[in-house]
């Protein structure tokens, strides 16, 4: 009995410390993905055109646009279809959002991605965050909270404008 006792205390003592020790996970908050198609009679060029230009229009700035696709084509010397992400901000939404709260900087800058498949159809995808739930999860005041429902409005014009190709 002893015997079996101290056994017991030893793969415990083996045991509990890593799992004390180790680091747990934050809890993200739940996402989606919001994802438009992009109509037939638009070109891929003409969709990012119009989305910057909505952009613009509602006061959102392009941070930044990656062309994946042709940084890939440049490393492999092979043709590759069209993904390019854009990145948007509200500057001063995002600075106050991670004043409140540094985890927010993982949703910042805003991306939308425009990828064409392999049938050849323009999407344009971006992450969808449920505002309700982040607004409870992280106790956002109700100005925040309004101000992240018109940067995802805003979000969403942007890629309904680009599907549509509308200048």
């Amino acid at each position: 009995m002893r015997t079996s006792m101290f056994a017991l205390l030893f793969a415990l003592s083996l045991v509990v410390p890593a799992a004390v020790a180790a680091p747990q996970p934050v809890k993200a908050a739940p996402t989606d993905v919001y994802k438009v198609a992009i109509d037939r009679s638009v070109s891929l060029a003409d969709a990012a055109d119009s989305m910057r230009l909505r952009a613009n229009a509602l006061n959102l700035k392009l941070v930044a646009e990656l062309p994946l696709s042709k940084q890939v084509e440049v490393m492999t010397d092979t043709a590759q279809r069209t993904i390019t992400i854009f990145q948007f901000c509200d500057a001063v939404t995002a600075k106050d959002l991670i004043e409140l709260n540094l985890d927010f900087s993982v949703y910042m800058p805003c991306r939308i991605a425009l990828i064409e498949d392999e049938k050849g159809q323009g999407w344009l995808v971006m992450m969808d965050v449920n505002v309700d739930v982040v607004a409870k999860e992280k106790r956002l005041p109700a100005h925040l909270k309004a101000r992240i429902e018109d940067v995802r409005k805003s979000l969403v014009s942007i890629m309904q404008a680009g599907a549509r190709g509308e200048l």
